[in-house]
């Protein structure tokens, strides 16, 4: 097994399946950051906020991780290099966050709240971007660390990762 440290982060870029074409845009510049800082982008596989992050991230020469829902590897976004089938549904939502050192959660519906949830409940760190206010721990540090643009977002999760 590599030490965290020895490998590449892997950043998770979570968001609704549909999405408007802002979203979408800052989904793509979350990609492209990701991959310009050397970071493997996991993501869900599908379309929205997945498909464009994962466009931004192999555009700019990154890696991508599809973890799918269904059975079928085929079913994954055109940008996915490295497609996973899982079959189990919506459960595969765990396992993305599993995967990560951190999630960056942009938009989204409530998928995207279980994934934020799931991230918190195993110690992940969430940054957000135009996503859930989950409010404060018993510390006073935010669930959800809220930023205001790609690049910001990206600088967060890079600063997580250097501490783990």
């Amino acid at each position: 097994m590599v030490a965290p440290e020895r490998r590449k982060p892997m950043i998770a870029v979570c968001g609704a399946g549909q999405c408007d074409s802002g979203t979408a845009a800052l989904a793509e510049m979350v990609g492209r950051s990701v991959a310009a800082a050397g970071a493997t982008l996991v993501c869900g596989g599908l379309g929205g906020v997945m498909a464009a992050a994962c466009r931004g991230a192999r555009g700019a020469g990154g890696t991508t991780v599809g973890i799918l829902p269904g059975n079928d590897a085929a079913a994954a976004n055109p940008d996915v290099q490295v497609p996973i089938a899982t079959g189990i549904g919506e459960a595969r939502n765990a396992i993305i966050v599993c995967s990560a050192d951190v999630v960056i959660a942009i938009g989204g519906e409530y998928g995207t709240l279980s994934e934020i949830a799931l991230a918190r409940k195993l110690g992940r760190p969430v940054i957000g971007l135009r996503t859930w206010n989950l409010g404060r721990d018993d510390a006073g540090e935010p669930h959800v660390l809220a930023v205001n643009s790609p690049e910001a977002a990206v600088a967060a999760a890079l600063s997580y990762c250097k501490r783990r």
